[in-house]
């Protein structure tokens, strides 16, 4: 007699930033075994004859072993394959509880990403030194995290030297994209760096093509919407700008490649959830950026600051206000599209991005006033259609090698 000992019980933990850089930063799976006593005088056809003489009492466990590591894929944010009623329970649908708490996440996301990029644009026309209210944004976002911490509000990661070298890198990327849309901010109207800023999917899959990852036919075409989109919306762009156009380029460049090398370099610190991340990237970066941003814009600072002051009838606090609001909701919508990730897949993620940038564009236009033209707007709509669809396609793609893992 074949005797049953333990079924092991999964465990799965998922974090954001997974989701966010694509990589399995914090996902640890335990996966179910049957645990046989050992039976010295019995071969492995002997066990096996046994599962058949007994099909009605090993069988469905058996099932159940095999069924339920692929329900457990769904916590990864891809939808499981529908498993048998024998082996595991019909999922219930959130409640509304969860729904309106998504809701308000969502809403939060929206509505603090608006505010930032109209506040920023504010603050960058009283006082274009984009180096400097770069800097002051890492800074806000870093004391947020270190009162996080420090109220424990927020778990503290260990801190180690392995860790801290891991960071420098994504760190450096980061500054550099950050930075880049500080420029394009500064020099171009918003709507036209967020079109442009739309292009990133482009850059990522050459990047990752080059370091040798393939992408069906259906992921390439669906990138050409998108530069053909932004070339038209360029063109025809009223504000346009070289120094605008190039740094919200250069800022795909950076976030692209952020993306890529934390794959590569923070793969071993699966412990560390996605906002410690962030916060930690943001400190680092902050000493990246403020010493260049010293060097490149100090000697005019006490000057642009008069001037500001001069340009908000001799208010200081309006001037301060803007700042200050620009910084703190830099850091803020920053977050809440983690809390968002935390309760989403990855596909429906991208989506809310999608029309999150429609929505801050059209926002950002109606508040500035900013001039369209009817190609200008027929570009940026290709070009935000065309990130629709990259986000479809990549999906499509993520489920194939799922399915491929599996079989495998």
């Amino acid at each position: 007699m074949v005797a049953l000992n333990v079924i092991t019980p999964i465990t799965t933990t998922t974090k954001s930033f997974h989701r966010r850089y694509r990589y399995p930063l914090t996902t640890t799976t335990t996966t179910n075994t049957l645990h046989y006593p050992s039976l010295p005088h019995q071969s492995t056809a002997a066990i096996t004859n046994a599962h058949k003489a007994f099909p009605f009492s090993l069988n469905p466990i058996c099932r159940i072993h095999h069924l339920l590591p692929r329900a457990a894929s769904s916590s990864n944010g891809e939808e499981a394959e529908p498993a048998s009623p024998l082996s595991t329970p019909t999922p219930t649908p959130k409640s509304k509880a969860s729904q309106v708490q998504l809701a308000i996440v969502f809403g939060l996301w929206y509505f603090q990403n608006i505010v930032f990029n109209i506040y920023n644009k504010k603050a960058l026309n009283l006082f274009p030194f984009p180096w400097l209210l770069a800097s002051f944004q890492l800074f806000v976002g870093s004391i947020w995290m270190v009162a996080l911490w420090s109220l424990k509000l927020q778990p503290c990661p260990k801190i180690t030297k392995p860790f801290i070298v891991a960071l420098l890198g994504p760190a450096l990327f980061h500054t550099v994209g950050h930075i880049s849309a500080c420029v394009s901010f500064s020099k171009v109207a918003v709507s036209f760096t967020h079109v442009i800023k739309s292009s990133e999917p482009v850059f990522s899959v050459v990047f990752s093509s080059f370091l040798g990852d393939t992408y069906p036919l259906k992921v390439w075409l669906s990138i050409l919407p998108i530069v053909m989109g932004c070339g038209l919306a360029a063109v025809t762009e009223v504000s346009f700008n070289p120094q605008g156009l190039w740094g919200a380029l250069i800022s795909n460049v950076g976030f692209v490649l952020r993306n890529i090398y934390s794959k590569r370099s923070l793969q071993s610190f699966k412990e560390v959830n996605g906002l410690n991340l962030y916060g930690w990237i943001s400190i680092i970066s902050l000493f990246y950026l403020f010493p260049v941003a010293i060097f490149v814009e100090g000697s005019q600072w006490v000057q642009g600051y008069h001037q500001a002051i001069a340009a908000s009838a001799g208010k200081p606090y309006t001037f301060y206000t803007w700042v200050l609001i620009s910084g703190l909701f830099y850091h803020l919508y920053n977050q809440s599209s983690y809390q968002a990730l935390d309760e989403i897949s990855p596909l429906t993620f991208s989506v809310g991005n999608t029309m999150k940038r429609v929505v801050v564009i059209v926002s950002t236009v109606l508040v500035f006033r900013n001039p369209v033209r009817p190609l200008n707007a027929l570009g940026s709509a290709i070009a935000i259609f065309g990130t629709f669809l990259y986000s479809q396609a990549t999906s499509g793609s993520k489920k194939k090698a799922i399915e491929e893992e599996k079989k495998n």
